[in-house]
């Protein structure tokens, strides 16, 4: 897929295991991107579970939720660990995205966003209601991340395209 993605064209589907924190519960299922269609998904790759520059971006992404659902968006954080650690980490930071296991990275390799050392190099992806790829951030070296402020400004534009 990965040669495949290009904005403007199809995101090819997929299911991962994982979890979301709702009030004390872990809700453990699957999610399948074609099954949020309706609605635009931010794809937020991460490297790590309870690593300084990950937690501060899921945290920022988790309490910016609200601009997030008035743009009627979803967030799904992505990385290798498996729904456990997810788990530890939702309830440990107050998380209240979607957090998925892609242990096998076979997603990340799907997106081209796979990388050897640290498994996964801190992307976004932002998807239209209708599943079409319209804007992408590939980290290099994956220190910084993009701001709930840029996410939303180019989520905004997703219904202009």
């Amino acid at each position: 897929m990965a040669s495949s993605l290009r904005i403007g064209r199809q995101v090819e589907d997929f299911t991962l295991a994982g979890g979301v924190l709702a009030e004390d519960t872990f809700e453990r299922r699957d999610y399948t991107l074609s099954a949020a269609r309706g609605r635009a998904v931010v794809l937020a790759f991460y490297p790590g579970d309870n690593t300084a520059v990950c937690t501060k971006q899921l945290c920022s992404y988790s309490s910016g939720m609200e601009t997030f659902e008035g743009l009627d968006a979803e967030v799904w954080g992505i990385s290798p660990q498996d729904v456990d650690s997810h788990e530890a980490f939702a309830r440990g930071h107050g998380l209240r995205m979607p957090l998925l296991a892609d242990p096998g990275r076979t997603a990340a390799r799907a997106f081209g966003v796979a990388a050897p050392g640290i498994g996964v190099r801190r992307s976004v992806f932002l998807i239209d209601a209708d599943g079409v790829l319209r804007w992408k951030h590939v980290a290099l070296l994956g220190a910084t991340f993009q701001s709930l402020n840029t996410l939303a400004e180019h989520l905004s534009g997703i219904g202009n395209s």
